[in-house]
């Protein structure tokens, strides 16, 4: 039962980042069993996902953090668990952690108390490598995953039903999303790739599982992910707030890898044109490409085709398509492959 009072308090930690001087990293305490994907009646599926969405926050825990590296202390510090149970954690290391030539997973220690006495896990924090000079920032729904959000309020009644009842096995991937991301950042899986990659979305921490679970299982690159806190206000449900949220996170992404130009990717339903737009303006020189799916063959329209159109006066290479099997060729001219050596498995472009 996800409120039973004898299940003790665990840590779920998040993806975390880092340069040479700054370690970046979430984490969420929840008094409810971790949530298992594994092939299921129906009614196991939708029990599973309701208590993912019903889990219980732990409110003011101190969890503390400590990153070793050779024997060395990096950074050590104590944060409390805010009202909905995240510790964040924004360090300075106390030494400068040397980046690696190619992107790997660094470990880190947290450590907290239960009923059961002193608990510790370790969380991964991705390393980006100085050689490659390239990384990737990108959405998830309709971008990696369909939801069929688009279109009206039958469709949005049915992704709706597709988060609660339907487990990652179960879900489709975008066309071509495998082949694209391998195409830009190498071999996927638990090691981290030729580039390194990181995902901005508006779905919520609660399917911080889940969407670990569905890429693993589609053989998508692993990366940190920025979600969001859900609420009930205008700042989580608004429709300005999708584009608000992808802004802020994409600008802490690349400011925090100044050493890196950045391939972004998304689609035209939640504001990611907008906010590309606004990181290529703000960041002059790191925007090196930008992917847009379209979606329920939409045209671009208003302040999308003003997106575009300051993206073309900067001189950022953008591309937009129904799927991703049509990119092949652009990822090709625009010199963006990292597998160059090998063929791309793309499928076939969508018929029109």
């Amino acid at each position: 039962m996800v409120f039973a009072p004898e299940i003790a308090t665990r840590l779920q930690p998040f993806f975390g980042h880092r340069s040479a001087t700054r370690l970046v990293l979430g984490a969420r305490a929840l008094r409810s069993p971790p949530a298992r994907f594994d092939p299921a009646s129906r009614w196991q599926a939708l029990r599973t996902m309701l208590g993912e969405f019903a889990s219980r926050e732990v409110a003011g825990l101190p969890v503390t953090l400590r990153a070793q590296s050779g024997g060395d202390l990096l950074a050590s510090a104590t944060v409390m668990t805010d009202g909905e149970g995240f510790a964040h954690f924004d360090l300075t290391l106390t030494r400068p952690w040397p980046l690696p030539a190619a992107p790997r997973w660094d470990s880190v220690a947290l450590h907290w108390e239960n009923a059961a006495g002193a608990q510790s896990t370790f969380a991964q924090v991705l390393a980006p490598g100085v050689t490659g000079g390239l990384a990737v920032i990108s959405d998830i729904d309709d971008t990696v995953i369909e939801t069929g959000i688009t279109g009206g309020w039958r469709n949005l009644a049915r992704n709706m039903r597709r988060v609660v009842a339907h487990l990652p096995h179960e879900r489709d991937a975008v066309a071509g999303a495998a082949a694209f991301f391998r195409a830009l950042a190498g071999e996927a899986g638990e090691t981290a790739g030729q580039r390194p990659v990181f995902y901005v979305s508006s779905s919520p921490w609660n399917l911080f599982p889940y969407l670990l679970a569905y890429k693993q299982l589609h053989r998508l690159p692993l990366g940190p992910l920025t979600l969001r806190d859900w609420g009930l206000g205008r700042s989580t449900l608004g429709s300005s707030s999708h584009g608000a949220h992808k802004i802020a996170a994409i600008a802490g992404i690349v400011a925090m890898h100044p050493a890196l130009r950045f391939v972004l990717v998304g689609d035209d339903t939640q504001g990611d044109l907008p906010a590309f737009a606004d990181a290529a303006h703000n960041y002059p020189g790191r925007i090196a490409g930008v992917f847009l799916r379209r979606t329920a063959r939409t045209q671009l329209a208003g302040e999308k085709a003003a997106a575009q159109a300051m993206l073309e006066a900067l001189g950022v290479p953008f591309w937009s398509g129904e799927d991703f099997a049509g990119a092949e060729a652009f990822l090709r001219d625009q010199g963006l492959v990292a597998l160059a050596d090998e063929k791309l498995r793309f499928p076939p472009p969508a018929q029109s």
